[in-house]
């Protein structure tokens, strides 16, 4: 049988349709949400901030599906590209989560999404060209500051939003497995402009998603 090879407009063609289902329809997750929707009724203040707090998240989540995209397209190993697809399925589950969170709570997605689909996708990109080892370390590097991240949102909430808390315990569990089998792989430290990028990136997003 034939392979059918694509060109270089077919597969720019294919990742635009990937973002905009990434950012319009809504995520399908193989497992359940964590937590128990207990009928509680969170006092405004604290509504208001959970649902932010959860925006923040959906919105990593959605950049998170960029990051491995953009890796997977422009990766010259095809381990790596599979691999980075896998890991993009896997994340669906936590943006479906967050996206459900944020209707309970009333609570929009940021409006900033679209900028920040694209800008993670130029980062996985040059990611994508450092090769096998650093592809792992990338997937490394990015769980390991989203891991960062969520334990503090986890703190943030405290013990007054059982739901959103259970949420974000799960998903921290989640990027520590995936952190640690990329390490385990061979990943190797990034290089410092790649890491410190991500690490910006990662502080524009937050900041910018809390409020919009």
């Amino acid at each position: 049988m034939q392979t059918r090879s694509f060109s270089s407009i077919d597969l720019a063609l294919g990742e635009i349709d990937k973002a905009i289902k990434t950012l319009s329809t809504p995520a399908r997750s193989s497992r359940a949400v964590p937590g128990v929707p207990d009928g509680q009724i969170l006092p405004p203040a604290q509504r208001a901030e959970s649902g932010r707090l959860m925006r923040v998240n959906h919105a990593g989540e959605v950049a998170a599906q960029a990051l491995y995209q953009g890796q997977a397209f422009t990766s010259r190993d095809p381990t790596i590209a599979a691999a980075m697809r896998h890991a993009a399925a896997e994340e669906v589950d936590h943006l479906a989560w967050c996206e459900t969170r944020l209707r309970e709570l009333r609570c929009r997605p940021s409006l900033l999404n679209p900028l920040w689909y694209a800008g993670s996708f130029a980062i996985g990109a040059l990611a994508g060209a450092l090769g096998r080892r650093g592809g792992l370390g990338f997937v490394a590097e990015t769980e390991r500051q989203v891991e960062s991240h969520l334990r503090g949102h986890v703190e943030r909430l405290g013990d007054s939003d059982g739901r959103s808390r259970a949420i974000l315990e799960q998903m921290t569990r989640d990027e520590t497995q995936h952190g640690a089998q990329a390490t385990s792989l061979g990943g190797k430290e990034l290089p410092y402009p790649v890491a410190a990028a991500m690490r910006l990136a990662s502080r524009f997003m937050t900041h910018g998603s809390y409020w919009l």
